[in-house]
């Protein structure tokens, strides 16, 4: 399973530009989060700082129990085994083949002979559909395989943590759909906590477990996808529904007077291309392809907000409970009966996750009502932007 990262308070600046500061959250082990925000408000600088390439003003970053901000060199080194890092531009060498690329990390950081280099870097171009590319420069292939490239280079390790820098930048969406396919199945397989920094919208909506959003330097919310998908936070509307009406302005943030203009020229009838439809709502999760192992990571995700469900807010909730299968609602005891389908107790009832323990037992569909008398984790309620969410997260 891969790795928790614990992140607290981290503040980063350069000079007198701040970039972002007290950014609090945590990747839960093995699971896949997303972390969007508009161009410019530091996401890769937020990956550089995990990784120690940069160090930050205050707060922890916590791997296993080392803090990267704060560690020695020498423990540093030996954190940064734990990740595998996919570049923007996959970051390859551009007078190495394919094969010399991938194989790069092993002849650094291991003694491994080069026949075992050999069957690990083959089965890795392997995973990502590059078998037979092996001979071939960075130059002379497209931008979607030097993407899978980077990323079978990031796996040689084993990692237990992985972080994607814009994966889908410079690709089209038939080839962004593929990378997305292929994370989703490699954490399948491998169970790695996984961390992609993106603006693609289709993306952030059908990938991760998690979500979260950076703007303005502060991390707007981080918690289970339901929470940002189905949030009135103005920010958070704009983004997902990729509009000019909103706080985000071209130069990230608007002042008073510019979005009351833009409203204005809007009331008027001046129309700027934007749709009318809201993209905003929880839409069904990727997942592995045919043949695959089911994700454990998902499981875990499940049992941790089914945990926690009372805590978040009602949208959330609703698009928690409407996702689940009919297996997932058997398994945390939580059935509908509208029309008379017999409940574990054997009557018209629905129960609760976690076995129930009051012994309550509700009539009929879910409602709010309903949802209010779920065993509650003891967490309260988050607040509605920046509030930490229960069981890791902001």
């Amino acid at each position: 399973m891969g790795a928790e990262v614990v992140v607290e308070g981290l503040t980063k600046s350069f000079g007198r530009q701040a970039i972002w500061r007290d950014v609090s959250l945590t990747l839960p082990p093995g699971e896949v989060s997303v972390l969007l925000g508009p161009s410019g408000t530091g996401k890769s600088v937020f990956l550089k700082s995990m990784i120690g390439l940069l160090k930050p003003e205050r707060g922890k970053c916590t791997i296993n129990g080392v803090d990267i901000c704060s560690c020695s060199e020498h423990k540093l080194y030996e954190v940064r085994k734990l990740f595998g890092v996919l570049f923007q531009d996959g970051a390859l060498f551009g007078s190495m083949n394919l094969y010399d690329n991938v194989a790069f990390p092993l002849r650094e950081h291991t003694k491994k002979s080069e026949s075992e280099i050999k069957r690990i870097v083959l089965e890795k171009m392997e995973m990502v559909g590059l078998l037979g590319a092996e001979s071939k420069l960075p130059g002379e292939i497209s931008g979607g395989m030097r993407k899978r490239a980077g990323l079978a280079r990031a796996l040689v390790l084993d990692p237990e943590i992985i972080l994607c820098d814009e994966p889908d930048s410079g690709l089209d969406p038939v080839r962004t759909a593929y990378l997305s396919q292929l994370l989703i199945d490699l954490n399948a397989q491998i169970d790695a906590t996984i961390l992609i920094v993106t603006h693609n919208i289709n993306v952030a909506r059908t990938v991760p477990d998690n979500l979260g959003m950076l703007f303005r330097r502060e991390l707007v919310m981080f918690g289970p996808r339901e929470v940002l998908l189905t949030s009135d936070e103005p920010v958070v509307e704009q983004f997902l529904n990729g509009r000019r009406i909103g706080p985000i302005g071209m130069s990230e943030e608007k002042d008073t007077a510019t979005m009351e203009a833009e409203q204005a020229a809007r009331d008027a009838g001046h129309h700027d291309g934007s749709t009318n439809e809201d993209l905003r709502g929880v839409v069904p999760q990727m997942q592995p392809s045919p043949g695959l192992p089911p994700r454990q990571g998902d499981r875990r995700r499940k049992d941790r907000v089914m945990r926690i469900l009372r805590s978040l807010p009602a949208p959330a909730q609703h698009g928690i409970i409407d996702s689940l299968s009919e297996a997932d609602k058997q398994r945390y005891g939580l059935t509908r009966n509208p029309a008379g389908v017999r409940g574990r107790g054997g009557d018209d009832t629905q129960q609760f996750p976690g076995g129930n323990p009051s012994g309550q037992r509700i009539q009929g569909e879910l409602n709010e009502e309903s949802i209010a008398r779920l065993p509650n984790s003891g967490w309260q309620s988050p607040p509605p932007r920046g509030g930490r969410f229960p069981d890791g997260g902001r």
